[in-house]
C-alpha cells in the first residue's frame, strides 16, 4: 500500500489509465465496433471502486461522474452505423438515472471545493462541462458562457491544446464560427483527427466548401473509427459547390 505522501502521485496515474480505458470504448480507435462498451462498464465499475475506497478524494469523484454524464449519451451516440454529433443527438435517449448521478457528485465536488478553499481539478472540471451539457433539452439551450469559462479553469489547472480545442468550440457558439476558426487554426493540431473535423465543421459553416472538403478528407484520413468516418463522409457529401 502507498503512504499519504505516494498516494496523490499514484492516484493520478490510476486515474488516467481508468479515463484512457473509458476513452478507448467510448470511440474505439481500432476495430469494426465503434463504441466497446466492455471498456466504458469496466471503466466505471473501476471507478466505482476507487470511489468506495476513497471516499474523499475529489478527483475520485470528478472522475466517476465524468464517465457516467458522457456514458449515459451512449444510447443516442452511433445510428445506422454512424456516429451523431452531439447536437444531434436525441436527448429522449439519454439515460437519466446516469445523469442523474453524474450530477450528485458534480454538486458534492462543488461543495466540498467552496467548504475546503481548494479549486476543482481536471476531471471535477471535465464533468462540470459534461453537467452543463446533460442539463439542458437542446443543443441551442446549452449555457455556452459557462462552458467557456470552465475551460478557461482547465487550463488553468491542466493546459494542453486539445483543452484549447474544446475551448475553441465553446467560443464559435458564442462569438460565431469565424472567432471559433481563428483559435483553432492557432492550435495548428494537424495530427488530431478531431481538430481537423472541427475545422471542416466551422468552414462548412462559414460556407467555405472548398476548405471544408479537404479538411473533412484530412479528418477521414485520421480516423480508423468506421462510425465516425460515415459521419465525416456524409457530411463532406452534402457541401455545396
Amino acid at each position: 500500500m502507498p503512504s499519504a505522501d505516494d498516494l496523490a502521485e499514484r492516484l493520478a496515474a490510476v486515474l488516467t489509465v481508468v479515463y484512457l480505458v473509458f476513452n478507448e470504448g467510448y470511440l474505439a480507435s481500432a476495430g469494426d465496433a465503434p463504441v466497446r462498451a466492455e471498456l466504458t462498464d469496466e471503466a466505471i465499475r473501476l471507478g466505482r471502486v476507487l470511489r468506495v475506497l476513497l471516499p474523499e478524494e475529489p478527483e475520485v469523484a470528478g472522475l466517476l461522474a465524468l464517465m457516467l454524464l458522457v456514458d449515459a449519451r451512449r444510447p443516442s451516440r452511433v445510428a445506422g452505423g454512424e456516429l451523431v454529433p452531439l447536437p444531434e443527438q436525441d436527448r429522449a435517449g439519454w439515460d437519466r438515472a446516469l445523469i442523474t448521478e453524474g450530477h450528485a457528485l458534480v454538486r458534492e465536488c462543488l461543495d466540498r471545493a467552496r467548504r475546503t478553499g481548494r479549486g476543482p481539478g481536471r476531471y471535477q472540471l471535465l464533468a462540470a462541462v459534461n453537467a452543463v451539457h446533460t442539463d439542458t433539452s437542446s443543443w441551442a439551450d446549452t449555457d455556452w458562457r459557462q462552458i467557456a469559462a470552465l475551460y478557461d479553469q482547465l487550463l488553468g489547472v491542466d493546459p494542453g491544446p486539445v483543452v484549447a480545442l474544446n475551448r475553441a468550440v465553446a467560443v464559435a457558439e458564442l462569438d460565431g464560427p469565424a472567432v471559433g476558426l481563428a483559435a483553432v487554426d492557432r492550435l495548428g493540431l494537424t495530427g488530431y483527427h478531431a481538430w481537423h473535423a472541427t475545422r471542416a465543421d466551422l468552414l462548412r459553416r462559414l460556407g467555405r466548401s472548398v476548405d471544408a472538403r479537404a479538411a473533412y478528407d484530412a479528418a477521414i484520413a485520421a480516423t480508423d473509427n468506421p462510425a465516425e468516418r460515415a459521419f465525416l463522409s456524409r457530411r463532406r457529401g452534402q457541401l455545396s459547390g
